[in-house]
């Protein structure tokens, strides 16, 4: 009767023991590798203006492999490069994650201040000031950051973008290294913030000099020129030219301009794109990324930030925008099948999505006879500026007009005793008469404001009270602040031209399909938090996209 029971017990221990091990040794389903791809001023609608003229390895393996959310909205004002990328990366919003804008206005201080500027950093990789940024004004957490915690900062995080405000934001806190492009030197830089010096394959890649390589080969479209029909001809009067050169025509012989316009000329073609992807597979073979020997997940956040060059240098209808995207697709089908190759087919997930979209050039809208025109900032900002002297006699009270909102020199304020109130009763009237102007709000009484609830809603989801004016204004449909006859084009605004964006979502963890469902920036972060069963961004105010989920 002992030996039986001593041989239970044993039996018990055993499988005990052995229920013990295989605890430990079950791992978490995660992809080993998550890459995040911004395509810098990316309407929605490009991923079917030109879908005819893809191949099948870009856009369109991501949209049949994947899952692509065809209204995906950006839910605060105003759209810009560096809220955009702040906001896909951690799922909140300007009141919250404090990056107003590119730049904004220290209300305390009245200074201007650049989104990622840091003077107690230094830069890595150049002798200039290039790399003095970092993210510390950046207030809340990213996913990527999020990511390294819930590892234990066994996850590798590296973000790269031609804009160091698009590799930092998305980096976050915690990234192992963030590097940007440095127009002066042509080599990819960074900051004492991540750093102390750039690894050795940093500066082979360097070595390489890629963008005279490119640059040297000229841009010529991709096709024959005659095949491009979703875009107007060539020689028009829409379109800004390259300096040195006498008109905004293809072929651009950039092998002469770089003499004159530098090394930062490759921001303005297709070869940025080209350039920051190789940049990226460099990274991801030199880091190990997708082969990390602990197990984590590692991430790669790329911006590819040369469509928001060329898009404001040409505006939508222009042959080299189309060029642009349909070299961007074969750079694309070339960076997936880098990461089967590397990675495993199946074993990466990877999202694509933009910061902002961009408006028609309004002045080919006019011609058209369609409804559209330029607002006058500085004319605005000077007549506001004479009406406030001439009730209080100070002047100069308004010091910006940045993101669509007015900024008091609080300063000067102060030092007269003036009220602010009465400063916003007088500006509220006169900016509502400006021709152009849709609504006109006190930041203060937005909630209750007599403007449409989704309006509402993105004017206090962008509105960062250290960070931002004392007034809201809203453009008419169409506007943008220009001088008449403007050429290229700009975003800013809320309308679905700037706030509907591009949102996919293929690989390690996701579905196949489509949804026509209305969802916005903020739900990117969550979804990527959900997939990889992380805590969400300490700031995020979106829901994850469950559609797309498979389960593991």
């Amino acid at each position: 009767m002992k030996k039986f029971k001593y041989f239970s017990y044993l039996l018990l221990v055993l499988s005990t023991s052995k229920g013990f091990a295989q605890a430990v040794q079950e791992k978490l389903p995660r992809p080993k590798l998550v890459v995040g791809i911004v395509v810098d001023q990316m309407r929605y609608d490009y991923l079917y203006r030109y879908y005819d003229r893809y191949g099948n390895g870009g856009f369109k393996r991501m949209l049949k492999e994947g899952f692509s959310f065809e209204n995906t909205y950006i839910n605060y004002i105003p759209t810009y490069t560096a809220i955009g990328h702040t906001t896909i990366y951690t799922g909140s919003v300007p009141a919250i994650h404090g990056i107003a804008g590119n730049d904004w206005v220290t209300q305390a201080t009245g200074e201007e201040t650049y989104c990622t500027s840091d003077a107690s950093v230094a830069t890595v990789g150049a002798s200039n000031s290039s790399g003095k940024m970092s993210p510390r004004n950046l207030l809340t957490s990213t996913i990527t950051d999020e990511l390294r915690l819930a590892t234990n900062f066994k996850s590798k995080v590296i973000s790269i973008a031609l804009k160091d405000r698009s590799s930092i934001l998305p980096g976050g806190h915690f990234a192992n290294a963030s590097y940007w492009y440095d127009g002066e030197t042509g080599n990819f830089i960074s900051s004492t913030f991540y750093l102390k010096e750039l690894p050795a394959w940093v500066n082979q890649f360097n070595a390489l000099r890629q963008p005279e390589q490119f640059l040297s080969k000229d841009w010529h479209t991709l096709y024959p020129i005659s095949t491009y029909g979703q875009s107007i001809a060539d020689n028009n009067e829409y379109e800004n030219k390259f300096r040195g050169t006498d008109a905004p025509v293809m072929p651009v012989y950039t092998s002469r301009l770089m003499k004159e316009n530098g090394l930062g000329l490759l921001r303005s073609t297709p070869y940025g794109n080209t350039v920051t992807l190789n940049f990226a597979m460099e990274a991801m073979k030199k880091e190990a990324l997708g082969k990390n020997n602990t197990g984590a997940t590692d991430f790669l956040a790329i911006s590819l930030s040369s469509p928001d060059y060329i898009g404001h240098q040409f505006a939508l209808n222009a042959i080299e925008i189309e060029d642009n995207y349909l070299r961007l697709d074969k750079d694309l089908a070339n960076f997936f099948n880098y990461l089967d190759q590397a990675v495993g087919k199946g074993q990466y997930t990877v999202f694509l999505s933009a910061d902002h979209g961009a408006a028609h050039n309004p002045q080919f809208l006019i011609d058209r006879k369609g409804s559209a025109g330029y607002f006058n900032s500085d004319a605005a900002e000077k007549g506001l500026n004479a009406l406030l002297k001439a009730r209080t006699g100070v002047d100069s009270l308004v010091i910006s007009l940045a993101n669509y909102q007015v900024h008091f020199n609080y300063k000067r304020i102060q030092e007269k005793s003036i009220s602010e109130k009465e400063l916003i009763e007088l500006a509220v009237p006169y900016l509502q008469k400006l021709e152009g102007i849709s609504f006109v709000t006190p930041m203060a009484n937005a909630a209750t404001a007599a403007i449409p609830q989704l309006l509402r809603e993105r004017i206090i989801n962008g509105y960062n009270y250290k960070r931002g004016g004392a007034i809201q204004f809203v453009l008419d449909p169409q506007l943008y602040s220009g001088g008449p006859r403007s050429k290229g084009t700009t975003h800013g605004n809320w309308h679905p031209y700037d706030s509907h964006i591009p949102l996919l979502f293929m690989g390690w963890g996701v579905k196949a399909g489509a949804s026509n469902r209305v969802v916005h920036m903020t739900d990117i972060a969550p979804t990527v938090a959900a997939l990889l069963h992380v805590q969400e961004p300490n700031g995020n105010i979106g829901q994850p996209l469950v559609e797309l989920l498979n389960k593991r």
